[in-house]
């Protein structure tokens, strides 16, 4: 079984998707963007190990749990463990809604040579791809921290080759 390193775990959120969601924080970030509102959670190193299987058994306390939200970090640096997770998180019937600092098609790009990148692709629900970007910041976007972050249906972007948004 996978460990994942985690910097920190939401087990009730309304910010992080919609519904009341389970998030957890993936330690490491290669991305570093400019006011980040989880600086802490960039180094690779630190933060605490926990297995799939861990978050699940907690998850499964709370009966008003609607899905699990990946945040970070970056969970596609841990695309194994995360996978694992979110697969297991819909087994149990839960969503699962996974933010990045990349886009979706630099993730396409790098699941042709990832097989771990594209497993947590097919395992994710709703992406929420690209970087804070300061500049675009807005409080009137939702689960979004700036405008160029996009809000996309993934199974349906990965049956067409390309990003389809979708409103939540």
């Amino acid at each position: 079984m996978s460990e994942l390193r985690l910097a920190g775990i939401i087990r009730e959120s309304i910010v992080d998707g919609p519904g009341i969601r389970f998030v957890v924080f993936a330690q490491g970030c290669p991305h570093h963007c400019f006011e980040c509102h989880n600086p802490d959670s960039w180094s690779f190193e630190g933060g605490f190990l926990a297995t799939p299987k861990q978050i699940i058994e907690e998850m499964s306390k709370n009966p008003l749990l609607k899905g699990l939200t990946l945040s970070g970090g970056e969970p596609f640096c841990q695309s194994a463990a995360m996978a694992e997770l979110a697969q297991a998180a819909h087994d149990k019937g839960f969503d699962v809604i996974t933010y990045t600092g990349f886009t979706f098609e630099e993730l396409l790009e790098k699941s042709l040579s990832s097989a771990e990148v594209l497993n947590l692709l097919k395992n994710t629900d709703v992406l929420i791809d690209g970087p804070f970007i300061k500049e675009f910041k807005s409080y009137d976007l939702n689960f979004r921290g700036s405008y160029n972050q996009r809000i996309i249906d993934v199974k349906m972007s990965l049956k067409k080759g390309v990003a389809v948004l979708m409103h939540i």
